[in-house]
Order: C-alpha cells, then structure tokens, then sequence
C-alpha cells in the first residue's frame, strides 16, 4: 500500500495532504506563510521561507501516514514574478498576484491598446500581478533590474525545482502572459508588445502531460523523508487545479473558488480571443480545451476585515451572524474591492475601492455582514455571466464553501444549483486528480474526477430570492460603473 502526497502552496498557508489509494484524505499538515507589505501596494514573500514551509508541512505529513509515499503532486497560487539567478537561487522577494506596484505600466499598456492586442494572443487581460507587468516596472525603474535573473517561474515551478532541479513552468502558468493560447507556444509579438522581446531567455519551458513529471531529488527526500527518485507531479496551478478537486473538469462544466480570491470560470471547448478584454485563459495539456476563469482581487480577506470592524472574532462568526439578516441584507449593499490593487477580473481598474451603501439607523450588524456575503456571490455571478456560458450546476471550492448560508446565498445569486463537495482539501484532490492521470492511473480527468470526487451537498436556489437578486444584480453592475467615473478623484494611499 501506498499514498499521495499532495501539497497546495497557498498565499497565507502550505497545505500538505496524503491520500489513500482510494483518494481519502489521511492526514494533513499546515503551515502559514508571511505575506510581505512593505508600501506602495507592494506584496511579496520571501522564496526561501515559503520553500521552508512547504519542507516542514510536507515531512510531518509523510511522518504521520505511515505508509510509503507513492508520488507527490504539488500546486499552488499563480500568476506573480519568482525570479531565481543561474544557480537557481532566488534573486530577491516574489512578487505576488495581487501587489499592486505597476499602476502606470497597466494604466499606459491600456491606453496605447496593447492590452487589447495582447488579449487577442493569449486570451487574457494583462493585469497588476501578472509577471509581464512586473518585469517591465522593474524595467522602467532600473534597465538593468533584470540582470541577475535567469528564470522567470511562479510559486509552483519555484517549489518543483527545489524538489526535482527542473526549470519548468506548467502550462497554465505559461498561458498568462506568455503564450499564443491558440497552439501553446511562447508569442514573440506578445513580448514585443510587452517591451520584453529581450528576455525571452527567462522563460522557461512550458510543460503537461508526461512532461510535467521529474523525480525527487536527493536532498529534497532527505528533507521531506520521502525515497529519493519519488514520482513528482507539476499540476496545474491552483485556479484550475482546485476546479478539478471540485469535480470542474469536462467542457461546460463551471466553478467558484472561495479563497483570498473570487474566482469563477468554466471549462470551453476552445480557446476564443475575439472576445472582450477580460479574464483569463488557461490551457490544460496540449489539448483543445481550456478554463476561462476570472480570478478577482476580492475575496475572503474582505470578510476577514469586516470582521475586525465588526468585532467578530472570525469569519464562520460573520457568516452565522449574516445568518440573521434576510434576503437583501435590509437595503445595506457593498461593493467588495477592497484590494489596494483595485480589481482586476472581470473587469479591470487599479483605481477600483470598495463602497458600503444604503445604511440606516434600522441597519444592524448582520445585515453589513450579509451584505458582504451577497456581494461577492455577485462577484462570482458576474464572472460566470463573462465565460459566456449557462451551466447547469456550479461546483464551489475554498475555505468559504464551508459555510452553508454563503453556498445558499450564491446559488440564489447565480440562479444555478451549487454543488459542494466531501474534501476539505479541494486543491489538493484537483492535484491527486491531475496525478492520476499524469501517472498513468487513469486515461483522462474526467474519469479520474468520477473516481476521486464525490459530492457533500447540492444547494437549490430559491426561486422567489433569485427574483431578488437578478434586479440586485443589475444595480450592482450598472452602479460599479457610475462609481468608475469618480474612483480616480477620490485620495489613495500611495
């Protein structure tokens, strides 16, 4: 008998899980990780301390299975600038997903139109946190800023090097900013639109299927107390990783992630980039198919801060007191972009703040709460209205989804039963999913899903209480527009 060590590389925590043969969670080991703000909507960590984190929750789990360790697979957050020198050290902090520091690059690309001819390349909108935009601020502030750097990798292929020696990124990585999202490849117009056509030499191949498997090295299994030569798993990163831990794997199929970020998509057919500048498109494998996700900068980290406004000790605390307030939160309405960095899916503004609206003296307490559990299922709404299609079932993930009131509250929103499943490591079970198929275990996601996924709980949307919210949608939309017009006169913390 074997397992699965699984390991989900998080903004704020190292998740390392062992799976069974049969797909159950046998233990899971956690660690937290230091998120660095040091001003001027900068956010980093340092690469070390996360590779330290991952080295610790990794070998208690192997500790504690008792069995063989089988294969590892590892997924973690996207997008952001890891960068490491020849050596494969790392050359300064990460710059992660949501730091904000390339305001007027973003602000210049889009008034000049690259953004748009990009879009029609890759299939994404270039935003703050993505590493083409944080290479070229680094550019703009020194010429030689880049010097040092030989790769350019994420969190993902950052912790798969330390593991196996292997400079590669995954795919889906890849997608966003770097490749024609029509055949896979790297697009040289696309870095020449960047101003980055000379850095080319940064990237490092973009890999799936067989070619995302290496070995464990040496030292890495003397620190993870693994056997050195150990299957080792690139999967996706986690927007479409935990997807698939949610059972988001066949074409028409949608999902919401309820993590520090909102992110809603749904798997197509193919890629399209005739569309709209907005979101995200990620190859899977050399395949067709590709997820259109929506990947926004609001998410839990607004609950957690009502929470300290309010005086509640937690965010399940929050959730059980929105359980007080009705449908409609009483009138009391937010719009949830709270990020310093603005927002930057489905739409995208750096100047974008978050607004609470319509209070009272007849307001209490659980209707801001409840108000700011219905704003972000408008969030996911509005980001399931941008993929372009209607499913019929939308399968939630991430810490959030714990919460029975908040899964009811998007089913109401979106009008389409939301499905939950067993795991509570759902990242980590998308990772199993993709392993079982990179390994040889099963012939494609889809049944390897089937085998490994199974579902808690299906939340039916109330008819009249969508009724509701379709007029509540509409506002939210149509008055975050009109807000648009003044966010760029009002103050910001520079």
């Amino acid at each position: 008998m074997t397992a699965t060590l699984c390991i989900d590389a998080g903004t704020s925590l190292i998740k390392a899980v062992v799976f069974d043969d049969a797909g159950k969670e046998v233990v899971v080991a956690r660690r937290p990780t230091r998120v660095i703000t040091p001003g001027g909507a900068r956010s980093e960590q340092n690469m070390a301390d996360v590779w330290t984190a991952v080295v610790a929750a990794s070998a208690e789990a192997v500790a504690a299975a008792g069995v063989p360790i089988g294969a590892i697979a590892i997924t973690a957050q996207g997008d952001g600038a890891w960068f490491v020198d020849s050596s494969g050290a790392p050359v300064g902090n990460a710059i992660l997903w949501n730091d904000g520091r390339a305001t007027a690059i973003l602000e210049a690309w889009t008034r000049s139109g690259v953004v748009d001819r990009a879009f029609a390349i890759n299939g994404s909108a270039s935003n703050l946190g993505l590493p083409n935009t944080i290479m070229a601020h680094l550019l703009a502030e020194s010429p030689r800023a880049l010097d040092p750097v030989q790769s350019v990798l994420t969190c993902g292929s950052w912790l798969y090097l330390q593991l196996t020696g292997e400079r590669v990124l995954h795919v889906s990585d890849a997608s966003a900013p770097w490749l024609d999202i029509h055949d896979g490849t790297v697009s040289a117009e696309a870095l020449g639109l960047f101003g980055l056509d000379q850095h080319a030499s940064l990237i490092p191949p973009a890999v799936s299927g067989s070619q995302s498997k290496s070995q464990l090295s040496d030292a890495a299994a003397r620190l993870l107390g693994a056997a050195p030569g150990t299957p080792v798993v690139l999967a996706p990163y986690d927007v479409v990783t935990t997807a698939a831990g949610s059972g988001a794997v066949s074409v028409g199929d949608a999902f919401a992630i309820l993590g520090t970020t909102i992110c809603s998509g749904a798997v197509v057919s193919s890629p399209d980039s005739s569309g709209s500048t907005s979101g995200l498109t990620l190859r899977i494998d050399s395949g067709e198919a590709v997820t259109r996700a929506f990947p926004s900068l609001a998410g839990t980290g607004i609950l957690d801060w009502l929470s300290r406004m309010l005086g509640v000790e937690s965010v399940p605390e929050l959730a059980e007191l929105a359980g007080q307030s009705r449908p409609g939160s009483a009138g009391v309405r937010v719009w949830p972009y709270f990020s310093p960095a603005g927002e930057r899916n489905p739409f995208v503004d750096t100047h974008a703040r978050g607004v609470i609206a319509g209070l009272s003296f007849d307001n209490s307490q659980a209707d801001v709460a409840r108000a700011a559990l219905e704003s972000l299922a408008h969030v996911v709404r509005e980001g399931l209205e941008a993929t372009g299609h209607s499913p019929a079932q939308l399968s939630v993930s991430g810490g959030g989804s714990a919460s029975d009131l908040w899964c009811s509250i998007i089913a109401d929103v979106t009008g389409v039963p939301t499905v939950r499943t067993t795991d509570s490591q759902v990242g980590a079970k998308g990772a199993l999913v993709h392993a079982g198929v990179t390994l040889g275990s099963w012939s494609t996601t889809a049944e390897s899903a089937a085998a490994l996924v199974t579902v808690d709980r299906i939340f039916q949307p109330d008819p009249a209480v969508a009724a509701l919210h379709d007029d509540r949608h509409r506002d939210f939309v149509a008055s975050r527009e009109a807000l648009a017009e003044r966010w760029r006169e009002w103050p910001r913390d520079e």
